[in-house]
C-alpha cells in the first residue's frame, strides 16, 4: 500500500488544540484559556535557559503563537497572566509529572505498518481488560506487548486498557487522569503505545482505550484557573464535584475539546475502539447531546474506513444510545458493559446482597434470565438503591451483540474494601459454570486480568497524590465502608488498606507463577476451551439471532434454561444448574450438544433430567 492509501485509511489528525508541526517550519502553539487576560508561550532552548514570548489573543479564548525556530523534542508551558507556569492541557507527552513541562511531538514520526488492518467485526470481539502498571512485573505498554502471544492462544480478539492520560504520582487506576492526551510516560513513550497497537494488530488483536469525560482527576488540573467557567458547571454535581459544561456557555470549546480526544486516540494512535466510563455522570441539554456527537463524529471518520467500536459505561441503562439502524449498524454506540448481568451473577455465586446488591436480591436467577435474553435487568424499574427512582429504559427489540458481560472488572474487584477476586468469594466449580454460560452466551464476554487463570492476588484501589490529597484520599475510602457493620469502627477502618502505600500498588500486580499449575491450569484450560467453542460455534451465527425473540424460564431456585431463535428457524439454548440437586429438564428436539459440564462428569441427556451443578449448550435445528 502507498503512503498516499496509508494515510487516506489512517489521515494524519489535525489537532486542534496544543501544538501542530508546521509545513513551512517550526510549531503552532494553540491554548484555550477564556478567563485568562493574557497568555505566554515559555519554550526550554537549554538546560537553564527559559525563552518567553507573549502569545496572540484571536478571540473568544484562543491564544496563538507560531514559534519559527521550535523544534521536536523541545519543552514548552504557558504561563497565564504573567504569574502561573501551567502544561498544556492538550500534551501529547509529559517530560517528568503532570506538573511540569509538556514535549514537542511530531505525531508523524512513528512509521505505521498495519496499513492492511481493517480491525475486526464486533460479534468477534472477546475482550481482555488490563490495567498496564499491574499486568506485568515491568508495569509497561512493552509489558503488555510481551504477552501478546499468551492472549492470542488464549483465543481473546480485543484488549481493553484502563485509562492512559496522564496522572499525578507514579501509580494510579488512570481515572485521576488531567492531561487526557498524554499516555502516561510511566508506562512508556507514546511511540512505546503505538507500537504496543501495532503489534497487537500484528496479532489479530483489537485495542480499545478507556477514556474519562465526566471529570478530571483532583491533582493536576490547571484548567480550573484559566477555564473554570468555560470547562466547569455548578448546575450539576457529580461524585468528584462540579460537572463538565457540555450545555452552557461557551460550552463549544469544551465539546470540541472531547471530540478532538476521541478522535486523537482513534487517529493517531490507531485504537479500534473506545471505552466510555460512567457516562451517566455527564450532563448535556443538547440535542444532539456530546455523546451523540462524539458517536457521530467517530461515524463519519474512522468508522466509516475501518471497524471502530464505541462502548459504553451507564449506569441509567438508556437503551437509545445502542439503537441500530435497518441493516443492524450501531446508530451511536455499539455496546455497554452490563453490570446488572454481573450483579445477579455475584449474588448466585457468593450470596451477598448489600450495597447495589440489594436490588437483585428479590430475584438474582430472574435477573439474570433477563440479562441472557432482553439485555439489562432494569428496564424501567424502581431501583429500591437509588432511592425508589425509576431505572433503565427498554431494550428487549436489540441485539444481544448491544451488551458486554461479565463476571469481574476493575470495579468490582477494587471497589471492594480488599480487592479480593470472585475466586476467593466462591466455590470454584460454581465459578467455572457461570464462567461456561457467559463465555457461549451470544454477548460479547469481558475477562479481568488474570480471571481466566483464577488469579487469587487481589486488585486494590490505589493512588499517589501530594501528602495533604493523600490523607484525605486515605480516610474517605474508609469512611466509603462505615455504612458496612464490619466496618462501623475506626479500628476495623484501619485495616483497609491505603490506597496511597506502596505495598498497596504491588500487591495487586497480576502474580504470573501459578498460570499452567494446578486449579490455575484447570482454569486457562476451561477458559481457553470456552473461547475456542465460542469462535467455531456462536460467533459464525451471532449476526442470525433474532432480536426480541429470546426467551428463558427457571428450573428451580438456581437452574434456568435460555434459547435464541435464528432467522433459519435454528436455536441456540442452554441449561444451567447451579443447584446442589437435580432438575427436571425440559424436553428437546433434533439437538446438537456443543458443550457440557457436570460435577464427576455425570452424562448430560438432551431431555429428562439435569444433574446438580452442571451446564449443557445446545444447537436446535429448525
Amino acid at each position: 500500500m502507498s503512503q498516499s492509501q496509508l494515510n487516506e485509511l489512517h489521515p494524519v489528525f489535525a489537532m486542534p488544540f496544543g501544538t501542530r508541526i508546521m509545513p513551512e517550519g517550526g510549531v503552532l502553539f494553540r491554548l484555550w484559556a477564556p478567563a485568562a487576560g493574557e497568555v505566554d508561550l515559555c519554550l526550554t532552548t537549554g538546560p537553564e535557559s527559559l525563552q518567553v514570548e507573549p502569545m496572540a489573543s484571536q478571540g473568544d479564548g484562543w491564544f496563538v503563537r507560531h514559534h519559527p525556530q521550535a523544534k521536536i523534542g523541545q519543552l514548552y508551558q504557558f504561563r497565564i497572566d504573567r504569574d502561573l507556569m501551567v502544561p498544556d492541557p492538550a500534551s501529547r507527552c509529559q517530560v517528568r509529572d503532570i506538573h511540569g513541562p509538556s514535549v514537542i511531538c511530531d505525531p508523524e514520526a512513528f512509521r505505521w505498518q498495519d496499513e492492511e488492518w481493517q480491525g475486526r467485526p464486533w460479534e468477534e470481539s472477546v475482550i481482555y481488560e488490563i490495567h498496564v502498571g499491574t499486568f506485568s512485573e515491568a508495569g509497561t505498554f512493552a509489558g503488555v506487548r510481551e504477552r501478546l502471544d499468551y492472549l492470542a492462544d488464549l483465543g481473546i480478539t480485543a484488549i481493553e486498557l484502563m485509562p492512559l492520560a496522564q496522572f499525578p504520582g507514579k501509580y494510579n487506576w488512570g481515572y485521576d487522569g488531567a492531561l487526557l492526551f498524554a499516555p502516561c510516560n510511566r508506562y512508556g513513550s507514546p511511540e512505546d503505545l503505538k507500537e504496543l497497537v501495532q503489534a497487537a494488530h500484528r496479532k489479530n488483536i483489537m485495542v480499545f482505550l478507556d477514556v474519562v469525560y465526566n471529570h478530571f482527576g483532583p491533582e493536576g488540573n490547571y484548567l480550573h484557573v484559566y477555564a473554570k467557567e468555560a470547562f466547569f458547571t455548578e448546575r450539576y454535581h457529580t461524585p468528584w464535584g462540579a460537572a463538565i459544561n457540555f450545555s452552557g456557555p461557551q460550552s463549544r470549546g469544551v465539546r470540541d475539546f472531547y471530540i478532538a480526544n476521541a478522535l486523537y486516540w482513534l487517529k493517531e494512535f490507531h485504537f479500534d475502539g473506545l471505552r466510555f466510563d460512567a457516562v451517566h455522570a455527564i450532563f448535556d441539554e443538547s440535542r444532539p447531546d456530546i455523546l451523540e456527537e462524539i458517536a457521530l463524529e467517530v461515524h463519519k471518520g474512522p468508522a466509516g474506513k475501518r471497524h471502530v467500536h464505541l462502548v459504553l459505561e451507564n449506569d441509567r441503562n438508556c437503551a437509545r444510545y445502542l439503537d441500530r439502524t435497518p441493516d443492524g449498524r450501531p446508530l451511536f454506540y455499539t455496546a455497554q458493559w452490563n453490570d446488572d448481568i454481573h450483579h445477579a451473577c455475584h449474588i448466585l455465586l457468593t450470596g451477598e446482597s448489600g450495597g447495589y446488591y440489594q436490588d437483585y436480591t428479590d430475584g438474582p436467577l430472574h435477573h439474570l434470565g433477563r440479562c441472557l435474553t432482553e439485555g439489562f435487568a432494569y428496564q424501567g424499574e424502581v431501583s429500591s438503591y437509588r432511592g425508589g427512582r425509576i431505572r433503565g429504559e427498554p431494550s428487549r427489540h436489540l441485539t444481544p451483540l448491544a451488551f458486554v458481560s461479565f463476571l469481574q472488572n476493575h470495579d468490582q474487584i477494587g471497589n471492594r474494601a480488599f480487592g479480593e477476586r470472585l475466586i476467593t468469594l466462591c466455590e470454584p466449580e460454581d465459578l467455572l459454570l457461570i464462567s461456561a454460560l457467559l463465555l457461549l452466551a451470544p454477548s460479547p464476554p469481558l475477562l479481568f486480568m488474570g480471571e481466566e487463570f483464577g488469579a487469587e492476588n487481589p486488585f486494590y484501589f490505589f493512588s499517589d497524590f501530594g501528602p495533604e490529597l493523600a490523607e484525605s484520599v486515605t480516610r474517605g475510602r474508609r469512611r466509603e465502608f462505615a455504612c458496612f457493620p464490619e466496618f462501623s469502627t475506626e479500628e476495623s477502618q484501619r485495616r483497609i488498606p491505603d490506597p496511597n502505600a506502596p505495598e498497596t500498588f504491588l500487591a495487586s500486580r497480576l502474580d504470573w507463577r501459578p498460570v499452567d499449575a494446578g486449579e490455575a491450569g484447570v482454569f486457562a484450560d476451561h477458559y481457553r476451551k470456552l473461547i475456542a467453542i465460542r469462535r467455531r460455534e456462536i460467533i459464525p451465527r451471532l449476526k442470525e439471532v433474532l432480536p426480541g425473540k429470546a426467551g428463558c424460564r427457571t428450573m428451580g431456585e438456581k437452574a434456568l434454561t435460555a434459547w435464541w431463535p435464528m432467522v433459519d428457524g435454528s436455536k441456540l439454548s442452554v441449561i444451567c444448574n447451579l443447584q446442589d440437586t437435580q432438575v427436571e429438564a425440559p424436553p428437546g428436539g433434533s439437538v446438537n450438544l456443543i458443550f457440557q459440564l457436570t460435577a464427576g462428569d455425570v452424562p448430560f441427556p438432551a431431555g429428562g433430567i439435569c444433574p446438580a451443578k452442571s451446564i449443557a449448550w445446545f444447537l436446535c435445528s429448525g
